[in-house]
């Protein structure tokens, strides 16, 4: 009986040291069930990205299909039937009509917008290395801060940057773990014009979601993918009757490619119909910090996807395993190229040090850092208000009779709207 109640005893201080150290660290404040939902959906995303990647390099390797430009399209085409049908059911001021009425030109910029940053980035592939791919898709998130600074009026706390910091040089060990491994990072032909390729991709990245941000915190998800679908459609066809037209007419269509340009547009659709919910209760930042971890994500199942057959090989022919491939004369032994594949992997595997898995671990502490404190809003409170609102008002206040604008700060990511009477 002594040694249960010495158990219940320990237990019990063990209970005791945990809470004091929630109530001390105010743990519970900060770990709430919203971080919690930021932080899943976010991976979710980051899944779903490294999905779209995956299915992409399947179509190159072993296919040479390269046609980045069909692949949106598809996608796009599959926001367009869905949503732009649930917005036809729809009535008065959100029903398609009185959208395209309103705000067609807007929606037509922001459909050409996100149409032309994922042809910059895939393009730059082709002129410069992997890694400035890597280093340079991230001037997204300053983009972002900055226009949300101007657009949204977000505000920022030192915490913010010091967070933004940690993720940037998670992606930086990561990089740096791709180079000290050697790791193929393609010809990089032109490097300097791939760079600005990037840049240029990633600002307008920044500039797609901020408004992704504005539209579906003040009028709905529905309306942001059903005229993003419907205009980037028109765009990207155009585009790829341009460019694409020959690569497509070559194409060996097989049950597997099929197959993997469904894998690719699920991915694709899954994440731009969840990427507004998680915008919606974090922000743009946010998002952007959380899908970092997409390339790690890339490497793991890199590995073990597009090598596993030559892993098992190797091993079986070095631990003298009974698994092995009949030649062609039908004795046991090994082809050559598929003990250099099982080789191959092995290096891989080395090169998947605890470099990657730090890494990770910096990106996700720093993606939790920014999520623990709420950016703050700077609420303007103007003499006029239109009822019908665009891109171009950046909060929606109520009508109040005041001289002079006044600016006030709010703890949340939403406005407090109030109206003052003098």
């Amino acid at each position: 009986m002594d040694s249960v109640d010495g158990i219940y005893q320990r237990r019990s201080k063990i209970k005791i040291f945990f809470s004091t150290l929630m109530e001390k660290t105010k743990a519970r404040e900060y770990f709430t069930w919203n971080l919690l939902k930021v932080l899943f959906l976010g991976q979710g995303l980051s899944m779903l990205l490294c999905g779209t990647g995956i299915s992409s390099q399947y179509l190159a390797a072993d296919f040479a299909v390269n046609t980045p430009l069909l692949q949106s399209f598809i996608n796009y085409s599959l926001l367009c039937l869905v949503y732009v049908g649930i917005l036809a059911f729809r009535q008065g001021n959100d029903s398609l009509l009185q959208i395209l009425k309103t705000k067609w030109w807007k929606y037509l910029l922001l459909g050409l917008i996100d149409v032309e940053a994922n042809y910059l980035v895939v393009k730059a592939y082709q002129y410069t290395t992997l890694t400035s791919v890597q280093l340079l898709d991230c001037f997204v998130i300053p983009v972002v801060m900055l226009l949300s600074w101007f657009i949204l009026r977000s505000r920022y706390k030192i915490i913010h940057f010091v967070a933004v910091l940690m993720c940037l040089l998670g992606v930086g060990i990561m990089v740096g773990a791709d180079v000290l491994a050697s790791k193929q990072e393609g010809l990089g032909s032109n490097k300097l014009l791939g760079d600005f390729l990037v840049l240029g991709g990633a600002a307008l990245y920044g500039v797609s979601n901020v408004c992704e941000e504005f539209v579906v915190k003040n009028f709905s998800r529905e309306e942001f993918l059903g005229m993003l679908g419907l205009f980037a459609t028109f765009f990207s066809g155009i585009q790829l009757s341009i460019l694409e037209r020959h690569a497509i007419a070559n194409i060996n269509w097989s049950w597997q490619i099929v197959l993997l340009f469904t894998a690719f547009a699920v991915c694709m659709f899954g994440w731009y119909s969840f990427l507004p919910l998680v915008i919606k209760i974090s922000n743009a930042t946010s998002v952007n910090l959380a899908i970092l971890t997409a390339d790690l994500y890339s490497i793991f199942f890199g590995i073990f996807l597009f090598h596993y057959k030559g892993y098992l090989l190797y091993f079986s022919y070095e631990l003298d395993f009974p698994i092995k491939p009949l030649g062609e004369n039908g004795n046991s032994s090994f082809c050559n190229s598929e003990i250099q594949q099982g080789r191959q992997l092995c290096k891989e595997l080395e090169r998947f040090s605890v470099l990657y898995v730090l890494a990770f671990a910096i990106i996700m502490v720093g993606f939790v850092l920014y999520n623990t404190t709420p950016s703050h809003v700077a609420e303007v409170q103007i003499q006029h208000q239109t009822a019908a609102s665009g891109f171009d008002d950046s909060v929606r206040v109520n009508y109040i009779n005041t001289q002079e604008p006044t600016i006030r700060f709010t703890s949340t990511d939403h406005p407090v709207v109030t109206v003052v009477q003098l």
